[in-house]
Formats: C-alpha cells, sequence, structure tokens
C-alpha cells in the first residue's frame, strides 16, 4: 500500500505506525453522537459539520457487513416504540427507538448439538456499499482502516455471551471448532475489505473485546489454546492480502495477553485504557519498537473532571511513551460527559506539544 497520493494525515499515521519520526503525533478519537450535537451548539455550527474535521483526527476505521446472515436480516414487528428484528448474527433483538442499547431475546445457536447453518458469501456484494462509501467519502483526508471482528467477540454473538464463555470451559473442543469457523468467515470479508479498498487503505482492525476493568475475560492459558492459533492465522491472512497494519482493539485490561498478540503479528493495540489499569508508559517500556500503542488517555475520570491541570499532566503522560514514533495520542472515546471546552483544551495542547521535536514541559 504506496503513499504516492497519500494525504498528511496517512503519512502522519504511516510513519508513527513505523516507528518514524511524523511531523507531530497522529490523533484518533470517536466522538459519541451526543457530544457532537453539543459540539455543533456551541459552536454555531451546522448539521454537516464534523469534530473529526475541527480537531485535525488523522484516521477513520470503516467496517462492511461481517455477519453471516445479511440477507435474512428484518424487522419482525414493531408496536409503539418497540421493534423486534432478526439480525444478521441470526440473534432476536428488541429495541426501543428511545433507548440506546438492546435485548437478546434469542441467539442462532441456542444448543452445541444444533448443526451450524451455511453462512451467506463473505463476497456478497451488498455487504461492501456503505464500506466504499465510507472510504469515498474519508480518503484522503484521513488514513482509512477496513474493520473486521475477532474470533473471542463475535462467535459470542452465535451462542450467546454467557453460554459462549461456559463453553470454553466446559467444551472447548466444540469452542475452537466454532470460533475457527467465525474466524475464516471474518478472515474472508476482512481480505475482500482490503482487496476492495486497495491503496486507499492503511490496514485493517481487528475488533475483539475480550478485556473486563480488573483483566481478560478468558485465562492466558484458554486464549493461548483456542484464540492465539486463530489470531495467527487472522493476522497473517490480512498480511498478505496487503494490510500494511493490523491493529487490535479490545476495551479493558488485556496484559496477560499482549506478549501472545505481539506473536502472532499485531502492529498495535488500542485504546490502552487507563481506567482498567493499562499504562502506554510502561508498554512502550515493555515492547519498545515492537508495539505502536493507540490511545493511551484517560476519558473516565480526567476529561469528564475537566480540570485543566489533570487534563494537561494526563497528556504528559501518554506523549511520554511517544519518543520517535510508534503513538497515536486518544482516548476510548468522547461522550456527553466529556465537556466541549475541555476538549477544546486538550486539543491546544496536542497543537502544542504534539510537534515533533515533542515541547512538553
Amino acid at each position: 500500500m504506496g503513499d504516492a497520493w497519500a494525504s498528511d494525515a496517512e503519512r502522519r499515521v504511516r510513519a508513527a505506525l513505523s516507528f518514524e519520526q511524523p511531523d507531530r503525533v497522529p490523533r484518533y478519537d470517536s466522538f459519541w453522537p451526543e457530544f457532537t450535537q453539543a459540539w455543533r451548539q456551541q459552536k454555531n455550527l451546522g448539521p454537516e459539520a464534523s469534530p473529526e474535521d475541527y480537531y485535525g483526527i488523522d484516521l477513520t476505521v470503516v467496517a462492511a457487513d461481517e455477519t453471516p446472515w445479511p440477507t435474512q436480516a428484518q424487522v419482525l414487528s414493531r408496536c409503539g416504540d418497540e421493534i423486534i428484528s432478526r439480525d444478521g448474527w441470526g440473534r432476536r433483538i428488541r429495541a426501543l427507538d428511545s433507548a440506546k442499547f438492546s435485548q437478546t431475546l434469542e441467539v442462532a445457536l441456542p444448543r452445541a448439538d444444533l448443526p451450524t447453518p451455511d453462512f451467506d458469501s463473505p463476497t456478497l456484494a451488498e455487504r461492501y456499499g456503505a464500506f466504499v462509501e465510507g472510504i469515498e467519502r474519508e480518503h484522503p483526508r484521513r488514513a482509512v482502516f477496513a474493520k473486521t471482528g475477532g474470533p473471542f467477540l463475535r462467535t459470542s454473538s452465535l451462542r450467546g455471551e454467557v453460554q459462549w464463555l461456559m463453553d470454553l470451559v466446559a467444551d472447548e473442543a466444540y469452542a475452537r471448532e466454532l470460533a475457527g469457523l467465525v474466524n475464516r468467515h471474518l478472515i474472508a470479508v476482512g481480505v475482500e475489505s482490503l482487496r476492495l479498498g486497495g491503496d486507499r487503505l492503511s490496514g485493517i482492525w481487528i475488533y475483539d473485546d475480550i478485556g473486563a476493568n480488573t483483566g481478560p475475560m478468558v485465562s492466558p492459558r484458554t486464549f493461548e489454546r483456542v484464540f492465539l492459533p486463530l489470531m495467527v492465522e487472522m493476522v497473517g491472512a490480512y498480511k498478505r492480502a496487503g494490510a500494511a497494519f493490523v491493529v487490535f482493539h479490545s476495551d479493558g485490561n488485556i496484559l496477560p495477553l499482549v506478549d501472545m498478540l505481539v506473536e502472532a503479528g499485531v502492529d498495535a493495540i488500542q485504546p490502552i485504557e487507563p481506567k482498567a489499569g493499562m499504562d502506554i508508559v510502561a508498554l512502550r517500556e515493555r515492547y519498545g519498537d515492537r508495539l505502536a500503542l493507540i490511545g493511551g488517555l484517560d476519558n473516565a475520570f480526567v476529561l469528564p473532571g475537566g480540570d485543566r491541570r489533570c487534563v494537561a499532566d494526563d497528556l504528559k503522560r501518554v506523549l511520554a511513551a511517544a519518543g520517535e514514533g510508534g503513538l497515536i495520542v486518544g482516548s476510548h472515546s468522547i461522550g456527553p460527559d466529556v465537556a466541549v471546552d475541555t476538549y477544546d483544551y486538550l486539543n491546544r495542547l496536542e497543537e502544542e506539544w504534539g510537534r515533533y521535536p515533542l515541547g512538553v514541559t
């Protein structure tokens, strides 16, 4: 994936992930709709205004429809504010127009003895319409990455979260077989995404939330036995398909798994949440130029708190991991609990301190 026609943002991101010194530390944050609405109101901006553009966000992630059965997704019933639907994972879902979250009423594979039905083709054209539109909209303003899920979280969508964790303990052979099936499907979607994106993509992210605040949701032994071979398979396939960089996303504390992610060939991890005990400086000291770091800012206490000194100290802490590259600064996400003027202040400091040679004082 060349950079002959890359934007400044693309070159900046690719340099940082290659442990080369860019002009400044790249930035990546995603913004909740509630923050975006408040930001537009306070800035007196129209509905098309983008905080990503305003704050100089350097990368974006776009996703194809990776669900097993997109052709079967449909609304089953609607009564007032309540909607019952079948999603592409075969789940029957109850949702309210007024609510952010939904309730799973039924999963596709409630029993381990059920035969696994065939998935829709991973190259089905309708999977990629919004994905291609996203690339065309964002490139070349930002570095664009494709996205797939990973085998831990996505397999739980077929079995249900609790049952999936029980499978991993009670019937590891079945869990390994089912996760392998899901993994092969995800890989096929990711490889097709990379083909369609071509040189406009800077790589691909694997979203596989496997961490809770106190540690991984599976033991390191289970990860090594069940998921490490699948990650090696996935990362290898993506790099053979042309991904310059493979980024692993997981909320929470994944410290006991990071050695294995590096072994699998992952180039960077995100979001490195302080509230979960993820220390970005300690990670830099441990992994050096073997692992790039994306995130690190505290969006749970420091940014919502709004104290200027704390915000500045938190940014200094993260920039200490920048060195000659290998860092993209940001948080997990920016929600409605972060004041617009607090984020403005953070952005001004990033502009002042984030340019190489770093100007942190």
